[in-house]
Order: C-alpha cells, then sequence, then structure tokens
C-alpha cells in the first residue's frame, strides 16, 4: 500500500516538473506515446480513486492526482472548471466530453459516486486548480459554489471518523480558497459569499454541528472555518466593518445567548473578538469576564475559557492602549480582568481556582507583567485579616499562588521576593503548612520552580524544605503526595544542577580570582551547604520510615529518596558530584528498604525495591546467615494461604537474586547451584544464573507441590497454594532481559518445562473455575422462593449451563472424584469448611473460599505467565529458528489454551486474567512474519462467530454470567488488528453480532442473541477501539431498545446493560449525582418516576432566554377546572418541568437580568389562571403537592430578592387564600394511605413557611399588601404547625426555625429583619415542650439543634418554669439522651447541647456539680476515640473548639489537672484521626487555643491556620507551656510519661492481634493510612525533653515516678522476652506482631530516657536500651 502511494506521488511531482520542458504540443496528439502514456496512467488514478478498498490516504492522492492530469491535458482551459462541475454535480454529458476522458475516466462519467470519491474530487479540484486572481473566471467561481454545496451534502452522509476528518480539512481548504477568488471576484459571488447568503448559512451550521465533535481534528478545523467566515464577511464588505453590521450583530448575540457548556461557544467568541474587537461584546454584557472564570470550575471546560479570556483580554489591552494613556487604560483593564481574578482565587471553590492558576493566571502575567505588582499590594492588604481555611485559599493562599506562577514564568526571583519584602520567611512557613492543601502545595511550589534550572539556592529555600518535609510525608491524598514528590524532585535536579556550575566557576578562577579568598569561600560554602541539606533530607527520610509509619509517609519518603538516588548518580567520565545516596547508606537502611517489602500496599514494595535496585553497587549483604534467612522467608511466603504474601516473596526473591552469594549461601545443596558453578569463568551473569537457579529451585518444588495437588486439592489449598511459586516465576523472570541470554540452552529447557507445568498446574485448578458456580461451588439460595425463581431463570438459557468440565480435566479420575465429591457437596451446612492434616500434620480448615482463591489464583498466574513468554522473548521465538527461546507449536498451543480458557471459564477472575495473557500472544501475533500464526486470529474469529450462530446444544460456550470469557476472547483477537488498516474484521464482526442481536424473526434459541448483546457491550467499551467502533452506535441503540420488550429475561437484562454503556459513550461518564444526564421525552408517563426523571431532564434542552416562554407554554396547556376530562400525569408531567425550568432560570447567574421582572410578571400571570390546581377542587393530591412546588419556586425567589410592587399584591393574596382554605387550617381528613398525601402536606407546609418569611420582613409588613393585614399575628400559625399530629408538618416547621436562627447567630441576617423567629415570644416553651413529647427521631434532632442555638440565659429559667428541670436535671437528661439513644445524629447533638449547657454554668452559677462534670468529661473523651463514628468524633472536636478558651487554655484549672489533661489526650486523638475533616477540626482547636492571650508563643510567628501534624507539634508545646502556667510540671510530666509509654498488656494485644489476621483469607490485618503512634511519641518527647530543666521533683512525687519506672522496666523485660520468641525474619512471617513490639520498644525506650533525664532511679540508666 505504501508502495502505491508512492508511485503516486512521484507520477504527479513528475508531471509538475516536467510539463513545462515539453516541445511544443506534440505530446498532446493522441497518437503519441506520452499521450497514450498519460491517458493509462490517468485511467489507473481513476480506477484507484474508484476503489473503495484502499486505505483514504491513497484514494486521496488519486483524486489529486486526476484532477491533476486532467488539468494538464483538458483544452480548452476555461472549460475546465465546467468539467469538474459535471463531474460533482454528476451531470456529464458524454457527447461533450472528450473522447480521450471518456475512455480514461468513464467510470467517473457514467457511474454513481460514492461519497468519498466526491469528497476526494473536491479536495482535488481545490488543490491543483488555479483560485486566484480570478484566473478562471466566471466558471470558477461557478465551480467553486458547487463544491461548497457537494461538501456541504456530504457532512450527512461520510459519518465514518477518517472521512469526517477529511470533509472537515477539504471544507477549510475550500474557504482559504474563497478568501484567494474573493481578492478580485464578481459582485454576484460576493452576494453569494456575504454573512446573510445561503451558502454562510449552511457553513455556520456546518460549524455548530461539529464544533463539539469528538475528533480534535474536526473541532480544530470548525474553528478554522468559523474564522474565515467571518473574514469572507469581511471580505465581500465595501470597506470596513462597522459596528452596525446586521450579519455580526445578530451572531454576537446568538453566540452570547449559548449557554456557557457549549464547548465550541468559546473558539467562535474568541475569531469573533478578534473580528469585531472585544469592547463590541462587553458593550453587550460588562460581565462576560466574570462569567467565564465561573466556568473554569469544570477542568472540560478550562482550557477553552482560559484560551477565550486570554484572546479578550490581549485584544482588550491593545484597544485600551490605542485610546488612552497608561495610567489610565491600566485601571481600567485591572477592573475588567484582574480583579475577578483576586476574588476567585481568595473565594473561589477549590476546583475552580486550581484550573485559574493552571490555565489563566500564567497567560495574563505574560500579557502584563506588571499587573503582578498590582495583584501583590492587593493581596498583601488583606493576607492578615483573609488568611484562609481547610476549605478556601484566603489571600494568603492566593498570594502564594501569584508569587509560584510569577516565579515559575521568569517574572521574579526568590532573592528579590526576600529583597523586595513581597513575603516574609515566616508567611511562607505558614503557607507550607497551611490546612488548604493547594496553598501547600503552592508555597511549595513557590521555592522548587523556577525558570532557571542553573539558579543558585539560598539558606533559606534549604530551611523551608527541611520544615515543609518535617511536617507533610504524611498526606492522604495521592495527588497532593505526587505534586509533592515531583516539585522535590525539580528542587533536587536544582541543587544538582546548580552545584555544576559552582564547581565549574571554581574551576575557572583565574590567578586574580584566586586571590581573593572571599570568593573562593563563598563558593566553597555554599556547596558544603548543599551537601549538609542533602544529608539532612536523607536522614529525615530515612527516619520517616519508622514501623507503623503510614502509606502516605512511607510512599512519599521512598519516592523523594529515589529521586535523590536517580538525580544524584554519577555519569561515567564525572568527577565531581555533589552528593552520592549511596554514600549515605548502611546496613541500618538498607534492612529499614527491605523491611518496606512487608508493607501491605504493593507500590511501597516497588518503590522500597526499584530504590535498592539504584544502590545496588554498593549493597552487600555480608552477614551469610542474615542471606539465608532473607531466602527461606520468600520460600515460605511463596507457599502461603495468604494471597498477598506471594508478593512479598516475589520482591524478596527478585533482591537476593542479585547478590553474588546467594548460590553458594542459599543453594548450596541443590542440583542446579553445583551446574553453574563448575564453571566460574563462563560469561553469563550472575543475575542470569540466580535467576536460573531460583526459578528451577520454585519450579522443583512445585512439581512436587503440583503432584500433591493431584491427588488432595483441598490439602494444597490448605497448605502449599500454588499460585504463589509461579508468580515468584514470573516476578524473576520480568527482572531478566530475555533478549540477551547467555545459558540458552538451560533457558529452552526451562521455558518447555514452565509450559508443560503450567498445563498441568491448569488441568488441577481447571474444574474449580470452569465449573457452572464457581464461587465456592455451595447454593446460597435455601429460600425455596428465591431458588424456584432462579430456576425459571436458568431455564431460558438452552442448553442449559451444565458443561462436564470435569471429565476433560487432566487429573487421574480416583482423585478426581475423592476430592469434588467434599466440595461440590449440596447439603446445606452453616460452616462450609473441611478439616485436613497439612505438610506438618497439623490440623487445619479449609473453606470454600480458600479452594477458590487457590484455584483461580493459580489460572491467573498461569495466564500471566504464558502471555508473558509470548510477549518478552526475542523475535525469533515465532519462527522455527534453532536460536529462539520457544517455537511455533508451543505458541500456537498456548494459543489454543487460552482459547479454551476464555470460552469456557466461569469465574470472572480466571477469564479476565486469561483475557490479559491472551492480549499478550495476539500482539505477538499481528508483528510476526510466521503466516501461520499471522493468520491465526482470523481463523479463530470466524470460528467462535459460528459457534455462537450455530445454536448447537452440544456448545460449551457459556451463556450466563455475561457469556463469561467470550466479549474478552473477541476483544482481544479484534483489538490485535492492526491500526492503520482499514478495520475490517472489527467492521465485519460487528456486522454479525448486530445482526444477531437485532433478531427479526421469534427464534426459539435465544442464546446467539444474548451472546451477541454481551459481546457488543464489551466491544463499545473498549477505548482502543476508538472512533472506528462510532459509526455502530446507532444500530446498537436499536438492538438495546428492542431487547427491553423480550419475554426472556436474559435478553432483557443483556439490553439495558449494552443500553447503559452505549449511553455512556455517547454522553461520558456521568459526573454529577443528579439525573440531569437522562434525556426522557417522558413527560406523560403513566410512570411517576419516569414523570419526575423527564422533569429534570427537559432543562438542559431548553435556552435560558427561552425558558420563561417555554413554562408560559406548559402553564397554558394546563386543563381549566372546567375541562370534563384531565389526565393527572399528564398534568403532574407539566407541573414538573415548570417546576424545574423555574428553579434553574431564577437560580442561574447567565439570565438577561433587564427581561427577568416583565418575565416574573408573565409567569404569574399564567399561574394565577391555573390556580385551581392548588386548591380543594383538585381532588389529586398529588398535582396539588406538584402546583404548589411551583408556587413556592416563586415566593422564596421575590422574598430573596426583595421585589415589590402592586402587581405582585395578586400573587400574595392568592397564596395566602390557598393557605387558608387549606386541611392544614381547617383540619387534615385524609389518611396517610391516600397517595400523595405525605407530597401535598411538605408541600403545603413549604409554601406556610415561605410565606412566613415575607410577610415578617418589616419592608413587607409597611407595604400596602392586603396580605400584610391578614398576616398580623404568624407566631400562632408557627406554633400551630410545630404542634401537629404529623411529622411531614412539623419537620420542615423546624427546619425551618433553624435556619432562621442559623442566620441570625451568623450576621447574615440583619438585626432589624430577623424573620418569623423575632415574632415568637414563647419559643423556650414550645421547644421544650416538645423535646420532652417529640418521638420521631429526626424531629427530635432538630428540636435539639434549637435548643442548642437558644440563649442559656433565658432557656433554663423557663425550663425550671415550664418543664420543672433545675440545671443539674437538665444537663443529666441531655447527658442521658447521649448515653440510651441509637443515632449518631441525636448523640451528636446531644453533646453539644451538654456541652454548651456546662459551659454556661460554670461561668454563670456557683453550684458546683462533680459528679455531672466527671460524667461529662469521660463523655467527651470517650467520643475523641477510634472506636466512633465519624459524627461523633466531629462533634467532639466542634466542642473542644468551643470550650478552649474556657477549660484547655484557661489559666486557672477549672476541670482539675486529671479531667483537663484527659481532654487535651482527646484532641491529640481528634489529630490522629483518619479522616481529614476531623482532623481539620481538631487543629482549629490549636488555632483558637494560640489566640488566647495567656499562650506565649515561643516560635518566631504564630502560625494560625495549620494542618494535623503542626497542629499536634504546637498542642504539645502549648500544652507544656500550660503545665508550667498552672504549676502542675510534676504530675503533668507523670502523666504525658504514662501516654508516652502506652497500654500495659502487651501480650493480650498480640493475641489478639494474631486471632484478627488469621481470621479472614484476605485481611491484611491494621492498615494505617495516617495516624502514627511513633510521631505522637517523638513529637511529644521533644517537648519532654525541654520541660525537664523546669521540672522540680517533690518527695511525694518519688513514689509515683518509682512506680513508673518499675513499670516500663518491667515492659522493658517483656518486649525483649517477645522479640526472642518472635521466629526469624519476624517483618515478614510476624509482621503485625514485630511492628507492635518495635513501637513498644522505642516508647519504653524514650519514657526510660527521660525519667534518666529527671536524674530518677538507677534502674532507668540500665534500661535505658532494651534488647531490640
Amino acid at each position: 500500500m505504501h508502495d502505491l502511494l508512492m508511485a503516486i506521488k512521484v507520477s504527479m511531482l513528475l508531471l509538475q516538473k516536467l510539463q513545462d520542458n515539453f516541445q511544443g504540443s506534440l505530446w498532446k496528439k493522441p497518437g503519441s506515446l506520452v499521450w497514450q502514456s498519460m491517458c493509462g496512467i490517468l485511467n489507473n488514478f481513476t480506477k484507484l480513486l474508484m476503489d473503495e478498498s484502499l486505505l483514504p490516504t491513497v484514494q486521496t492522492t488519486s483524486g489529486l492526482a486526476v484532477i491533476l492530469f486532467t488539468k494538464t491535458m483538458f483544452e480548452p482551459v476555461e472549460k475546465l472548471p465546467c468539467l469538474v462541475s459535471d463531474l460533482l454535480l454528476r451531470s456529464v454529458k458524454c457527447a461533450s466530453v472528450p473522447e480521450w476522458f471518456m475512455s480514461s475516466c468513464r467510470s467517473l462519467c457514467i457511474e454513481e459516486l460514492s461519497g468519498s470519491v466526491l469528497l476526494f474530487l473536491c479536495h482535488g479540484a481545490l488543490a491543483m486548480l488555479e483560485w486566484k486572481n480570478g484566473s478562471m473566471g466566471q466558471n470558477g467561481e461557478k465551480l467553486l459554489l458547487d463544491i461548497v454545496l457537494v461538501l456541504i451534502s456530504l457532512a450527512s452522509q461520510l459519518k465514518d471518523s477518517s472521512m469526517a476528518v477529511s470533509l472537515s480539512r477539504v471544507l477549510a481548504i475550500w474557504t482559504n480558497s474563497a478568501l484567494d477568488v474573493l481578492e478580485s471576484s464578481s459582485q454576484n459571488l460576493k452576494c453569494s459569499l456575504n454573512g446573510n447568503s445561503n451558502t454562510t448559512g449552511k457553513l455556520l451550521e456546518y460549524v455548530y454541528a461539529h464544533w463539539e465533535h469528538p475528533l480534535d481534528a474536526v473541532r480544530h478545523q470548525a474553528k478554522l472555518i468559523f474564522r474565515n467566515v467571518l473574514r469572507i464577511h469581511q471580505a465581500t464588505l465595501k470597506g470596513s466593518v462597522v459596528k452596525s453590521d446586521l450579519f455580526l450583530s445578530v451572531l454576537t448575540e446568538s453566540l452570547l445567548s449559548l449557554e456557557w457548556h457549549v464547548k465550541g461557544k468559546y473558539a467562535s467568541l474568541g475569531c469573533l473578538v478578534e473580528c469585531v474587537g472585544v469592547e463590541n461584546i462587553l458593550t453587550v454584557d460588562r460581565t462576560i469576564p466574570v462569567q467565564i472564570l465561573d466556568v473554569m470550575g469544570d477542568q472540560t471546560l478550562a482550557s477553552y475559557a482560559s484560551d477565550l479570556l486570554e484572546t479578550m483580554f490581549i485584544n482588550h489591552k491593545c484597544h485600551l492602549i490605542s485610546s488612552f494613556q497608561k495610567n489610565i487604560w491600566i485601571n481600567q483593564w485591572h477592573d475588567t480582568w484582574v480583579s475577578p481574578l483576586l476574588l476567585v482565587l481568595c473565594e473561589g471553590n477549590p476546583d475552580q481556582t486550581t484550573y485559574v492558576i493552571d490555565y489563566y493566571l500564567p497567560k495574563l502575567l505574560k500579557c502584563s507583567p506588571d499587573s503582578l505588582s498590582y495583584m501583590i499590594k492587593i493581596l498583601q492588604a488583606s493576607a492578615d485579616a483573609n488568611i484562609g481555611s481547610y476549605n478556601t485559599r484566603g489571600a494568603l493562599g492566593a498570594l502564594m499562588a501569584c508569587l509560584r506562577t510569577a516565579r515559575a514564568h521568569g517574572h521574579l526571583k526568590f532573592t528579590d521576593i526576600m529583597r523586595d519584602g513581597l513575603l516574609s520567611i515566616e508567611c511562607v512557613k505558614q503557607g507550607l503548612v497551611h490546612q488548604h492543601n493547594q496553598v501547600r502545595i503552592d508555597a511549595l511550589g513557590l521555592l522548587c520552580e523556577t525558570h532557571r534550572s542553573t539558579e543558585i539556592l539560598s539558606m533559606e529555600e534549604m530551611q523551608l524544605i527541611l520544615f515543609f518535609i518535617t511536617y507533610n510525608l504524611n498526606s492522604q491524598s495521592p495527588a497532593e503526595r505526587q505534586q509533592i514528590c515531583s516539585l522535590l524532585k525539580k528542587f533536587f535536579c536544582r541543587i544538582q544542577e546548580s552545584s555544576q556550575v559552582l564547581y565549574k566557576l571554581e574551576q575557572n578562577k583565574t590567578k586574580q580570582d584566586i586571590i581573593k579568598e572571599s570568593a573562593k569561600r563563598d563558593h566553597f560554602a555554599a556547596l558544603q551547604q548543599y551537601k549538609d541539606f542533602m544529608s539532612s533530607i536523607c536522614d529525615k527520610l530515612f527516619e520517616a520510615l519508622f514501623p507503623g509509619s503510614s502509606h502516605s509517609t512511607r510512599f512519599s519518603a521512598l519516592t523523594i529518596l529515589g529521586s535523590i538516588a536517580e538525580i544524584f548518580s554519577v555519569p561515567e567520565g564525572q568527577t565531581q558530584a555533589i552528593f552520592q545516596l549511596a554514600h549515605k547508606i548502611d546496613s541500618t537502611h538498607i534492612q529499614t528498604l527491605i523491611q518496606c517489602f512487608a508493607s501491605t500496599f504493593e507500590e511501597v514494595k516497588v518503590l522500597a525495591f526499584e530504590l535498592l535496585m539504584k544502590l545496588h553497587d554498593v549493597l552487600d549483604l555480608q552477614d551469610s546467615e542474615n542471606l539465608h534467612l532473607l531466602f527461606q522467608a520468600a520460600m515460605d511466603l511463596s507457599i502461603s494461604t495468604k494471597p498477598y504474601d506471594c508478593v512479598t516473596a516475589s520482591y524478596l526473591l527478585n533482591f537476593l537474586i542479585h547478590h553474588k552469594r546467594l548460590l553458594s549461601v542459599c543453594l548450596k545443596n541443590q542440583q542446579v547451584a553445583h551446574a553453574l558453578q563448575e564453571d566460574e569463568d563462563m560469561s553469563a551473569s550472575t543475575k542470569e544464573k540466580n535467576t536460573l537457579a531460583v526459578i528451577k529451585y520454585l519450579l522443583a518444588n512445585l512439581e512436587q507441590e503440583i503432584f500433591q495437588a493431584e491427588k488432595s486439592l483441598l490439602q494444597a489449598a490448605a497448605s502449599f497454594p500454588m499460585y504463589g511459586r509461579v508468580h515468584c516465576i514470573i516476578g524473576a523472570l520480568q527482572q531478566l532481559s530475555l533478549n540477551n541470554l547467555t545459558l540458552m540452552t538451560e533457558w529452552r529447557q526451562m521455558v518447555a518445562k514452565l509450559i508443560l507445568m503450567s498445563y498441568r498446574l491448569s488441568a488441577v485448578v481447571a474444574p474449580i473455575v470452569q465449573s457452572s458456580s464457581p464461587e465456592g461451588l455451595i447454593p446460597m439460595d435455601t429460600d425455596s422462593e428465591t431458588a424456584g425463581r432462579l430456576q425459571m431463570i436458568l431455564n431460558e438459557l438452552q442448553p442449559r449451563d451444565t458443561n462436564d468440565y470435569s471429565t476433560e480435566a487432566k487429573i487421574s479420575k480416583e482423585h478426581h472424584k475423592v476430592d469434588l465429591k467434599k466440595m461440590t457437596d449440596d447439603k446445606p451446612a452453616k460452616n462450609v469448611c473441611t478439616e485436613i492434616r497439612g505438610k506438618e500434620m497439623q490440623t487445619c480448615d479449609v473453606t470454600a473460599q480458600m479452594v477458590l482463591v487457590c484455584c483461580w489464583r493459580s489460572m491467573k498466574e498461569i495466564s500471566l505467565l504464558l502471555g508473558m513468554l509470548c510477549k518478552l522473548l526475542p523475535s525469533q521465538t515465532v519462527s522455527e529458528s534453532s536460536d529462539g527461546l520457544i517455537t511455533v507449536e508451543q505458541v500456537t498451543n498456548i494459543g489454543d489454551y487460552f482459547k479454551h480458557h476464555l470460552l469456557q471459564s466461569r469465574h470472572r477472575g480466571a477469564f479476565e486474567l486469561a483475557y490479559t495473557g491472551f492480549v499478550m500472544l495476539t500482539e505477538i501475533f499481528s508483528r510476526c512474519t510466521n503466516e501461520s500464526l499471522r493468520t491465526l486470529p482470523q481463523q479463530w474469529l470466524y470460528g467462535v462467530l459460528e459457534e455462537i450462530k450455530s445454536c448447537d446444544p452440544s456448545s460449551k460456550l457459556c451463556a450466563t454470567r455475561r457469556s463469561a470469557g467470550i466479549p474478552f476472547y473477541i476483544q482481544a483477537l479484534l483489538a490485535s488488528e492492526p491500526k492503520k488498516s482499514k478495520t475490517n474484521l472489527l467492521k465485519m464482526t460487528m456486522n454479525e453480532l448486530i445482526s444477531l442481536a437485532v433478531q427479526v424473526n421469534e427464534s426459539p434459541n435465544i442464546i446467539p442473541q444474548v451472546h451477541a448483546l454481551n459481546i457488543l457491550r464489551a466491544l463499545f467499551r473498549d477505548t482502543r477501539f476508538g472512533e472506528n467502533i462510532m459509526p455502530f452506535i446507532a444500530d446498537g441503540i436499536q438492538a438495546a431498545i428492542l431487547g427491553f420488550t423480550s419475554p426472556v429475561w436474559a435478553v432483557r437484562n443483556s439490553s439495558t446493560l449494552l443500553f447503559s454503556t452505549l449511553i455512556t459513550r455517547i454522553f461520558g461518564v456521568k459526573r454529577g449525582k443528579d439525573e440531569n444526564s437522562k434525556k426522557n421525552r417522558c413527560g406523560h408517563s403513566p410512570v411517576y418516576r419516569s414523570r419526575e426523571m423527564a422533569g429534570r431532564a427537559l432543562v438542559p434542552f431548553v435556552m435560558i432566554n427561552q425558558i420563561p416562554h417555554t413554562v408560559q407554554s406548559l402553564l397554558n396547556g394546563l386543563p381549566d377546572h372546567t375541562a370534563p376530562c384531565i389526565r393527572q400525569n399528564s398534568v403532574h408531567g407539566k407541573l414538573l418541568q415548570v417546576f424545574h425550568l423555574l428553579g434553574s432560570y431564577l437560580e442561574s447567574k447567565h439570565r438577561n437580568n433587564s427581561d427577568l421582572q416583565q418575565a416574573l410578571v408573565d409567569i404569574i400571570t399564567f399561574v394565577r389562571a391555573k390556580v385551581w390546581l392548588a386548591k380543594r377542587q383538585n381532588p389529586c393530591l398529588v398535582t396539588r403537592a406538584a402546583y404548589l412546588d411551583v408556587l413556592i419556586v416563586l415566593s422564596d425567589y421575590l422574598g430573596k430578592s426583595g421585589r415589590k410592587g402592586t402587581e405582585l399584591f395578586g400573587f400574595w393574596e392568592e397564596i395566602s387564600m390557598i393557605i387558608s382554605d387549606s386541611e392544614l387550617m381547617s383540619g387534615v381528613h385524609y389518611s396517610s394511605a391516600v397517595a400523595g398525601f405525605t407530597q401535598y402536606l411538605q408541600s403545603i407546609t413549604k409554601l406556610v413557611i415561605s410565606l412566613l418569611s415575607v410577610a415578617a420582613d418589616p419592608d413587607f409588613s409597611k407595604s400596602s399588601s392586603p396580605v400584610a393585614e391578614q398576616m398580623m399575628n404568624p407566631s400562632s400559625l408557627v406554633v400551630q404547625l410545630l404542634q401537629s399530629d404529623f411529622h411531614e408538618v412539623h419537620l420542615p416547621m423546624l427546619e425551618a426555625v433553624l435556619l432562621w436562627r442559623k442566620q441570625i447567630d451568623s450576621k447574615q441576617v440583619p438585626e432589624e429583619k430577623k424573620g418569623p423567629l423575632s415574632l415568637l415570644s414563647d419559643l423556650e416553651v414550645t421547644f421544650l415542650r416538645m423535646a420532652m413529647k417529640e418521638k420521631h427521631m429526626e424531629c427530635f434532632c432538630k428540636v435539639l439543634e434549637i435548643l442548642h442555638c437558644m440563649d442559656f440565659r433565658n432557656l433554663l429559667p423557663t425550663a425550671e418554669h415550664s418543664i420543672k428541670m433545675n440545671p443539674r436535671e437538665f444537663l443529666n437528661w441531655a447527658m442521658n439522651i447521649i448515653d440510651v439513644s441509637d443515632s449518631i445524629e441525636i448523640q451528636s447533638v446531644a453533646l453539644k447541647l451538654a456541652s454548651k449547657l456546662v459551659s454556661h454554668l460554670v461561668q454563670n452559677c456557683q453550684e458546683v456539680m462533680e459528679s455531672e462534670m466527671r460524667q461529662w468529661v469521660q463523655l467527651v473523651t470517650t467520643c475523641c476515640t477510634d472506636e466512633q463514628q465519624i459524627d461523633i468524633r466531629l462533634a467532639a472536636a466542634e466542642v473542644l473548639r468551643s470550650i478552649t478558651p474556657l477549660f484547655l487554655t484557661n489559666p486557672k484549672l477549672i476541670l482539675g489537672l486529671s479531667s483537663t489533661l484527659a481532654m487535651w489526650k482527646g484532641v491529640v486523638l481528634l489529630l490522629q484521626s483518619e479522616e481529614l475533616i476531623v482532623r481539620d477540626t481538631a487543629a482549629d482547636i490549636i488555632r483558637v487555643a494560640q489566640s488566647q492571650s495567656n499562650i506565649c508563643n515561643k516560635t518566631e510567628f504564630a502560625f494560625r491556620v495549620v494542618n494535623a501534624p503542626m497542629a499536634l507539634d504546637l498542642a504539645f508545646g502549648i500544652l507544656c507551656e500550660l503545665l508550667q502556667q498552672w504549676n502542675q510540671t510534676s504530675a503533668g510530666v507523670r502523666v504525658l510519661l504514662e501516654w508516652l509509654l502506652g497500654e500495659d498488656d502487651i501480650k493480650k494485644d498480640l493475641e489478639t492481634t494474631t486471632l484478627m489476621e488469621d481470621d479472614n483469607l484476605f485481611n491484611k490485618g491494621e492498615v494505617n493510612f495516617w495516624g502514627e503512634t511513633l510521631t505522637n511519641v517523638r513529637q511529644l518527647s521533644k517537648h519532654l525533653l525541654l520541660l525537664i530543666p523546669a521540672t522540680r521533683l517533690s518527695s511525694p512525687d518519688h513514689g509515683e515516678f518509682h512506680q513508673l519506672a518499675r513499670r516500663a522496666s518491667d515492659q522493658a523485660q517483656l518486649v525483649a522476652q517477645l522479640l526472642k520468641e518472635l521466629p526469624p525474619t519476624p517483618e515478614f512471617s510476624k509482621t503485625l506482631e514485630f511492628s507492635r513490639l518495635a513501637i513498644q520498644n522505642e516508647r519504653i525506650s524514650t519514657c526510660l530516657k527521660i525519667l534518666t533525664l529527671l536524674e530518677f532511679d538507677d534502674a532507668c540508666k540500665n534500661k535505658e536500651n532494651p534488647e531490640k
């Protein structure tokens, strides 16, 4: 195909080069050889153009050649455009065409031309004909218009993705040609191409239809076409474009009226700005910049929006510069473009600010670098007051972002920032530990990102990086961790590159420079600072890999260490290196990294292994015993029943393979070791020899285990599941370059053995994974009715799924019968397990889960191994060459193996992994040269399609489980088709499957249809097929919808799944939780849920400016009360659509406010015309409720917006009448069983609440509205609603009162506008009585919330008078709720209520309530523990934040030392909570504590809004400072040492851990995502060590400290004993126990160290370092 393409191009090139050299016109004579040759070539080009089987590139080049040769040969030249027009319009008159042309291009003249041929001819005409200077005259102009009409007509025909791209490009070429022609065209052509012409209209329609095309190329061409259309319109006008141009004005209004989620709007507006100027756009709406910034919260729109903004502000700047002086225009420019940006940066949502910074800010600074100083000035002024929080950046965060971006793009340097005082070091530190994660990242980016990578680092930058690492390694957010590691990598690169600059400066010094010792010292000092800094960084990172460190900390530390090892490696030839990690590594560090293999997270294992490999040149495990123990640990883990242990084993073995002494130490008794050590001079590398030896050792063990498994699969599953061995073999092979092996003979033998072993192991486990019920082989449905329904479904799938795979398994029948009988026993049992004896004859239970895991994981590993053997081996493996490691026969057998298991496996895990291996195999087929292998995928595909169509009862294809592995099998085969081909296999397969899925005639066998639907679903989901599968979507939708009507459940189910996949393929992944993406036109559906969805679905279809008209139309379509027949379903559907449309319209920020007032008046008029639907005249409560909801939307908006006017009085009066005439006022006579009763009660109550909010407004009450006169006593109405018997009534009222109360407390409502709450004189009495009687849980929770919001100065006296409860009783009542309630929400609110009550009583009452206070302290501290629900802990954090000034930091110990320290311990626990929101709230406690006047901030800067790690450090510092203020250092130190020491019962704790570990096959034990015990210990000990000098022990203290010392000593001995009792390499065999003991060991050691520093108890000095 490539040769053919080159031949056409060469022919065209020769013709173009040589036609000027032809002598005269002799060559044009029909008899000349040249002429005959050219006619023959033209004929060939015509055939190639018409051949649809060729690649599009060949056809389109042929089209160019046809036009070029015709142009060269045709005479007269002025008639050539007419000929081309006739060809395109299919109106060629054969008589008028030259004979040579008819003979050469007959098919073009007489045959029906396909769309693609017409497209290629159009392309040829545009590219090969002369369009400039009007050389073709009127005929050329006609041809130009004919071409565009043909092209536009093709847009609806050519759906293939490649054709769509080609069409868009040709249309763009046409617009360029039109511009060329217009330079010297006739007036007729200008009239035909101006903006108002039919041609331009069709071009714009094409643009609108394709500006959101899935292909980038089409979207780009659509933009070019639109830009050229504007240029064409300008070219048709006489003179310059004026503002009053109708076409441009209408186009501007049309584009601006579109929603901002229309992506094509942005590029088109950008083109329009270039054409008419931004001022004309802003004149229409000055808020456009703000609207575009609002859109940038959506990442899919952010790039489009930023490009438009850039176009606009650059155009605006040019316009202003040409019109005003700088000091005038710059202020206007800042107001338009910079001020909205700063507001977004300070207060925008996280996504919006991130995308604005990434996409918009750099472009703005590039356009106007001087604006940076303006931005900094504005942000600095508000940074202290608006420092931000956990969910907002604040001005400080915005300042960090601006400075980071400016530095990264070269607008300023860090030294400039410090020198000019743009930002202090303290502010940077605050940013580095800010609560908002993006502020921390921006602050780090400010330090790490610079425009010049060789810029010398300052000492301040290095100190700040160390400060950052101390508090930010433990980030739970993967995205944040990645950003941290990436930025630090840039920082280290800068150190490396700048150090080389320093070295070169030192080397290039002249003699004169040498005399200047100061310069020499400066360079050496800088380099020494670099070395010290890198050493400190590595120390901190290795310290972070302590026992019990979280996954986040380990991931960050290992990633950063890996970057250091990579960046500071010494390339060959380079002698000077500022730092080498290898020189910093010692045996302790190596052991720490090896222990990371025991992590439950594989990415930690990967990072540790990669780091060790980067350092493997300096690794040397000198201790032979240690090497042997590690090898033995790997072997033991490889047969563990815990699936994740074999992964650890694999990493351990891969690490050991790199050690030279592995053969002599670990495999010295193995025959393979002796064989490989006989010839020490052999050229094979240590890695290759070790790998081969390890694989042989694993394979030898595995073969013995397979032999045992053939006898008893149960014993294998319980004692030596074989998949671990295979996994280790795969891991070892992956580390080896199989294309560069030395021991070829041994490897060939090994590959053959591995393949045979795979088949043998597969045969053992196949009966399980290919069973009809592989998940344990135990029926789970014992209920007869459930089982009956299941049986009915299975009966529909004929032939039934009863393939007898057991008879095909390659294991002996006697063993098969014995084992499978035990496993397939159908008797239901409570405990489904079998007791067997393992290798050491210990008794163990084997469950169905263990058997299944053993089997399907074995099948998984086999598939990966076989696939890897095909994929990773060298290219000669697919030939018969003796040099290859694998033969064609072996590859073919592997393919047959995959085919068998993909088509017959039942377990999803098994066939999914078989698919992975099969894909590896098919990739080999697609690029191999062996014909028999290359055609195998096509043969297999035809075979499986025939089997699906055949309906053969003996077929073993699985029709259940979504066709199991069949879709995977076909996916793999189709994916192997070369991407540059015409994908004929895919097209053939899709056509076959769609024909099966859409069954025209009813067939008794529906299995083929089910298979087809399931396979289609898989193919449509596969992104590898890209745009090639798009033309089949319409047929797929049809097949899915027709499948809904099938009487067979299996067809309906598969059709539903296919339809869901297609919707996702068409509209993208659903991003929100709402259902606006569901497109229904089901407003009149009898199904209630369908009508609801239809109401929502209509909203995105209606433009904002069209909503008022649509709403009026829907309201007008509602029936009058006199209508003879009222269809309530239809009424309900329309009302729901009105409700959602109105809500969308009134909430929209992009509507035209000038039209809003009149639109509201018109809508209200239509609403009042149909108001009978909200009254008793309407017997349907559902539609009454729906109409009330519409009234609520209008009432709420009118109330909030404060719109007044006499035209609205009638509306309020109607609402008042509806309420007064409703059942809510006269009494409810309906039963709750009546349809719509609940909705009606809720809606009428909400309407009352809405009217109350409006009527209580002082401005409204002063008006002359008749409603204001009727609503003179709203308090009685509120009380009436609260006392209703229906919770549907008083729950909304409670929510409204609570909302009003919170608004007043947060100062959102001015004092003079307190709503109905200000008119309720007996509010306390009402709610206190409700609290005593309320039974509804949700209502009771709201009542408690309202009580919590009240003023206790009024509430407590009222409680004593109305419900006869004194403050002590009221407190006990509140605390009792916490104990007895099962509701988390009620417990949380009750805790807040009790805590506020305690604070009030302590501050205002003299009565001492010691027992109640102790109970309250116990409640608060209990709620802080990890065992509590997140809402409880969050409530406890809020309580502690509120009581901090009174109890935690008060100079007086109100609660006493013990209780106060218990509260502080709760703060520490909350700061180590797994949930971010709890930690952030707890960090606020520290912010409040630091704001107290008695807290002396000993740091150079008072941190205010900090993350949890920093807050924990500050908490210990504050607590130690308070102990000195309270004069309680000795007692306080003792309590803090008890915190440090931890629990006493270590042994029992370890036993519990062991039981939990063995309880579940997949249980990995405790997984630490955040809290780190040793971080707590180390930070606490740091502050304790500072407190020791101020601690003086009195005589009574000595006894208690003696007791504490003895306790620590006893624990030290116990931990040492327990560590001795652990098996060898306990970090792998007893990971959890070892980790806990190591943690406790450090706790004890630290405690004893501090006791020693207190110069107390000689025993402490002897026990300071207990045995590890």
